[in-house]
């Protein structure tokens, strides 16, 4: 029997075996010891970071701390990299300075754009070399030999090539995960910017019939971690520089976890069985919020062999 203690953490668990999918939550709650899991491929997650203000060095500092105990090499950038309007005037004050610590270690970053990359910063940013975009408004990358799939979306224009291009991508792909990111939000109980419901119906079929894992954007400027909708998960992460305070609907039937009062990243686990998610403050406090369901799903994750 494996050994369960109590640790104040937000792990989002995804257990594939039998031909079922099943989540599991844990928040301040019992889990298996994080010894025990070998991630094979970790990644962080910012979004809206783009500011050059206190609060996006906040957020990179604590990132680079955080390093000693998730040893990601590689971020996605949710869009609205540079604000306000993308230009390349302002990549070292607002990219550079801010993750001097991180490029110094040699953390890669993979961008998508956002609202504000493009109104003066469409041609620079795609082609910028630390962003790793090719000259591509979309794209695809992998990791860990193959294990993850990333889908780098550019939802500003979500032209009939990009969605063709997706759904080739998507049906070739051998990855046993399967990761979309992109700057709108498909679902969304923030008030700031509801959920881009014409987007979701261009993409949503796809993510299901193509079995995406996980979807990362950015755009309202919080954090949330939305329900399973049709077996994917969806976050948002919008708060890696910016912030909107109170913005979250907390009777949200859709919300399952959210933060709208500190800056915030994202870090990823992942391995041949499992993916975690957790969300991390600018002040190094796990972002760490649950409910009566999620018990119900740990229960079932317990009893699979988490």
């Amino acid at each position: 029997m494996k050994k369960f203690k109590t640790i104040f953490r937000l792990h989002l668990v995804f257990i594939v075996g039998f031909g079922l999918l099943v989540t599991g939550i844990i928040a301040g709650a019992t889990a298996q010891n994080e010894d025990t899991f070998k991630a094979h491929v970790t990644f962080a997650v910012i979004g809206d970071a783009g500011s050059g203000d206190e609060a996006q060095y906040a957020v990179s500092r604590q990132m680079f701390l955080q390093r000693s105990r998730f040893p990601f090499d590689f971020t996605l950038m949710l869009g609205d990299n540079i604000y306000e309007r993308g230009e390349s005037k302002y990549i070292v004050p607002r990219f550079e300075s801010p993750n001097k610590d991180l490029l110094a270690a040699g953390v890669l970053f993979y961008a998508v754009l956002g609202n504000h990359d493009i109104v003066k910063g469409l041609e620079f940013q795609t082609h910028y070399k630390n962003f790793n975009m090719g000259g591509r408004r979309y794209y695809n990358f992998t990791k860990g030999d193959g294990l993850v799939e990333f889908f780098a979306l550019d939802s500003n224009k979500m032209s009939k090539e990009q969605l063709a291009w997706l759904e080739t991508s998507l049906k070739s792909s051998s990855a046993k995960w399967k990761v979309a990111f992109l700057h709108h939000s498909l679902y969304s109980s923030a008030r700031m910017h509801p959920a881009y419901v014409d987007l979701r119906k261009q993409l949503e079929p796809l993510f299901v019939k193509y079995g995406v894992n996980a979807v990362f954007s950015g755009h309202s400027h919080c954090y949330e971690r939305v329900k399973p909708q049709n077996g994917v998960h969806y976050f948002t992460e919008g708060a890696s520089g910016e912030i909107k305070r109170n913005t979250l609907d907390r009777k949200s039937k859709i919300m399952a976890a959210g933060e709208d009062g500190i800056n915030s990243f994202i870090i990823v686990q992942v391995n041949e069985n499992e993916m975690r998610v957790q969300a991390i403050g600018s002040d190094g406090r796990t972002i760490d919020t649950k409910d009566r369901s999620q018990t119900r799903e740990l229960s079932l994750a317990e009893t699979n062999g988490f």
